[in-house]
This record gives C-alpha cells, structure tokens and sequence, in this order.
C-alpha cells in the first residue's frame, strides 16, 4: 500500500488568473472625478451672466428674463437638488432656454444623474449651437456626463475637441476623459497618449496612471506596468483597482525569474495584496493577498486571511481551494479534504480541486477517492498529463 502514496505527484503552483477586466465606469474613472471639477468650477464662465441668457437675449421669451439668476445661484452654494428643481422648472415652462437646461445638466452632473444630465446639456447645447453661442463648458460638461453614463463613442469627438482647443492648454481632466473614452473604445495607442499627456499636467492624476499601468499590463509589459501603477497607488492608496492589478503585475512577473529576483516580487505581491486588503477587506481581495502569500512561502499567514472567509457558508470556491492547497502542504490532511470537498461542491467544474483533493485522498490511503478524484479531474483536463499518471498510479490500490 505504500506504494501510491509515495509516488503521490504534489500538484503543480497553479498561476493566479489575471483580474477582470471591469466594464463598469462607475468604480475606477468615477472616483476620480467626484465632485465633478470641471463642471463645478468652469460653469461661472458661461452661466454667471445673465443678460446673455437666451432668455434676456430674446425678447419673445415672457417668462422672467432673469430667472435662472436663482438656479445658478444655488448651483454655485452646491444646493444641487434645489437647483435642479428651479432650472427644471424654468425649462418646462420655457423650453428653448439654453441657460435653463445648462444649469439643471449641471446640477444632475454633480447628483451623479449621469443619463439626465446628458439629456440636458445635449438640450442646453443644441439651442446654443442654433443661436452660434456654442459654450464650451457646456460641450465640456456634456462630454463628463457623457462618459460617465458609459457613451465612450459620443463623448470621444466633444473631449477630442475640449482638449484640442487653441490658445489655452488642456486641461488635465479632460485628457485623462479623453484617454479613457479612447480606451474604452479599443484605441488603447491613443488612450496612451492622452492619458500620458494627462500626467505630464497632473502627476498626481492616479487614475490616469492607473490606466496607463492598465494600458501596459495588457501589452505584457511588466515592468513598465509596475512602475506606473506604483505611482498610482504613491498618488492614491485608497485606488483598490490599482493595488489588485500591482499584485498581479509582481506575481506574473515573478514567475518568469528566478532565485532573488523572484522572491524580490513575490514580497513586492505580498505587499500589494496587504494593501489591496487594507483598502477593499473582502474575500476576493483575500484571495488574490493570500495567492501572494503562498508564493511567499509565508502559509500559516495565507491560513489565517483566509480562514475567516471559509468559516462563512457561501465562502467562494477558490477560497476553499486555497485554503485546502495550504493545509495540504503544511499537511493538515483532514482539514485540507474538508477544505477542497467543499470546494468541489462550490466550483465543480475546476480540475485544479480534483487534482488537489485526489492527492489528498491518496496521501491519506483513500485510494478509492483518489481514483475518483484524479478521474474526474481527467474528464475535465483530458490532455493533463499528470493526472492521467496519478489515476494509473493509484488505480491498482483502488480496487
């Protein structure tokens, strides 16, 4: 009986996945622009005078010529949903007032209204256009609104053109709207740019660094990958996007080196992951903190991250897997075939856990529950090599 388990195959380090790649431009590109900058500080430009309004300009309007004074004055004190009521008033009751429909697009930009707002500024805009009184504010908030409501491609031409603008540099934000839209869009080379000559502005705009770091680790350019997104997280450590992607960054990059170097970039990950925990403490972030702690070789601390999560009953499949990995090597067997039967159960159809588990079964003498294991793994892997060595290794002993 001896035999199988002494010729039990430790299974391989399995790579950790690469993270995902979110399409939701409410997390990443929305924190960095909150408070809406350009809509909130430029707007005076255009709005604070009034007898340009399209109201005092047309004498055909009845309704009070000055009214949307008191709109864009409670814009400026931020009393945003008072504003939104008085301007939304003044444009049901007289819809061809630019100025009305600008400042209640201006006041649902800054109430994250992204899909209101860019109704009313596209409003706002296409009354100055036929008047020849195109605002640039307006064309710059309509472009914030309109990527933020996830309209990459109609937004693309209006940033295009407020960061293109003559006789005044860009500004610093709307490069980093623009590289993102471009982005979005798939023209990553231009995003570069964009996003570059964002930087060069700002050095501080974590986001666009982010993006660049982003850019980078998708054209498996490591290092440079690590160096931008280390300074997007020396910008801004609350940017859990940014910390996940460093993580990964050190750990792909790890594996393709050896001795100091990659242990150099495991701890690199560890700290990453330390910080991604720090920021974002839930189990997906746990994963990802405790893959760099077991290529760390620092398990008992991996146990310990991960332990409070599979202590929950919907603790995630890959928890379990990584846990029970853990307890398999500092070999805790029965916990570790607790661990990945569980797993089994979340994630059925990962040959990893069937490897991991028949394994264990095997080093425990379980050999029947082996076969089954390795078979199953074989099912799902059927070019694995070495799970087709386990599954004639343990066959003779399983019957």
């Amino acid at each position: 009986m001896s035999f199988a388990q002494s010729g039990a195959t430790r299974p391989r380090r399995v790579t950790p996945a690469p993270p995902p790649v979110s399409n939701d431009s409410s997390s990443t590109e929305s924190g960095s622009q909150n408070e809406t900058p350009l809509a909130i500080s430029n707007e005076a430009n255009a709005a604070n005078n009034n007898s340009n309004s399209s109201v005092a300009s047309n004498p055909s309007n009845t309704i009070n010529s000055t009214s949307t004074a008191n709109a864009y004055a409670l814009l400026q004190r931020k009393q945003y949903e008072a504003a939104l009521k008085e301007a939304g008033s003044i444009a049901a009751n007289d819809p061809n007032n630019a100025e009305a429909w600008k400042i209640k697009g201006f006041a649902e930009l800054s109430l994250n209204k992204f899909a209101d707002a860019s109704l009313s500024l596209e409003r706002a805009l296409g009354l100055q256009r036929a008047r020849a009184e195109e605002d640039p504010n307006t064309v710059d908030a309509l472009a914030q609104a309109l990527v933020r409501n996830e309209k990459f491609d109609e937004a693309l031409p209006l940033l295009v053109a407020a960061t293109s603008r003559a006789g005044s540099p860009p500004d610093a934000a709307m490069l980093f709207y623009r590289g993102l839209a471009e982005y979005r869009t798939g023209k990553k080379a231009e995003a570069e740019k964009s996003l570059e000559a964002s930087v060069k502005a700002n050095p501080k705009n974590a986001f666009a660094l982010f993006y660049l770091g982003r850019i980078a680790y998708e054209a498996e350019q490591l290092d440079r990958a690590i160096a931008w997104l280390n300074r997007a997280t020396l910008a801004d450590n609350r940017i859990s996007e940014a910390w996940a992607l460093l993580a990964y960054s050190y750990l792909r990059r790890a594996s393709t080196q050896e001795g100091s170097r990659a242990r150099a970039d495991n701890l690199n990950a560890v700290r990453a992951g330390e910080n991604l925990f720090r920021v974002k403490p839930d189990e997906s972030s746990a994963v990802l903190y405790a893959q760099a702690l077991i290529r760390a070789e620092q398990l008992a601390r991996a146990a310990t991250v991960l332990e409070r999560f599979a202590a929950n009953e919907a603790a995630q499949g890959t928890t379990l897997f990584l846990l029970g990995s853990i307890y398999s090597r500092t070999k805790n067997y029965p916990k570790s075939i607790a661990a990945l039967e569980r797993a089994v159960a979340k994630t059925p159809e990962d040959a990893n856990i069937y490897r991991e588990l028949g394994y264990v079964y095997e080093v425990s003498k379980q050999y029947k529950k082996a076969l089954v294991a390795y078979e199953r793994g074989s099912e799902l892997a059927p070019d694995d090599a070495t799970l087709k060595e386990s599954i004639e290794r343990v066959r003779p002993y399983a019957r």
